[in-house]
């Protein structure tokens, strides 16, 4: 009775090993699904924490409106002010200007601009010792056009008030500091 009752707890020992290993592959892939999953889950936060489009439409359109521009502006007392106006980053401009006349040299002026989206405007606001407020009109993102102190646009022959980005037009008449 001892060697019958040995046989069957080596055979019931033989079933219970053979279930847990039959077993522990099922196991295996459920565990392999379940890293697969939350690869597949981190990959997605990453991605989303890593998603640049939300940058794509800026709430500060003068951060888009940056560049050089340049042109020739009427003058009361001389021919004309040669004239260039550098939009940078930070909101920070360089305004040059440089009179039609003998000898003339350059002024610079240096401050901060702001966008005023309602009237299509960029304002220039000069740093301390500057002259004045000034106001440009945006025809296009290419063009500029000065305007009166007032804000009111300057009706005789307002093309010839017109600043143009520098990489828009081909020729420069003026520097570009």
């Amino acid at each position: 009775m001892q060697p019958l009752k040995l046989q069957l707890k080596h055979n019931l020992a033989l079933v219970l090993f053979s279930s847990l290993l039959s077993a522990v592959p099922a196991m295996a892939v459920t565990d392999l699904e379940a890293q697969e999953g939350f690869a597949r889950a981190r990959a997605k936060i990453h991605q989303e924490e890593t998603d640049h489009s939300a940058h794509e439409n800026h709430a500060d359109k003068s951060q888009e409106f940056r560049g050089v521009f340049y042109g020739y502006l009427p003058c009361n007392d001389c021919a004309g002010v040669k004239t260039t106006l550098s939009l940078k980053q930070k909101n920070n401009y360089l305004l040059v200007t440089q009179p039609a006349r003998e000898s003339s040299r350059e002024f610079y002026e240096k401050g901060k601009y702001s966008w005023d989206d309602e009237n299509q405007t960029v304002v220039l606001t000069p740093k301390k010792g500057g002259t004045k407020t000034r106001r440009y009109h945006i025809e296009d993102e290419g063009t500029l056009i000065q305007l009166n102190d007032d804000g009111t646009r300057i009706t005789d022959e307002a093309d010839r008030y017109a600043l143009r980005r520098s990489d828009t037009v081909k020729s420069r008449e003026v520097h570009i500091h």
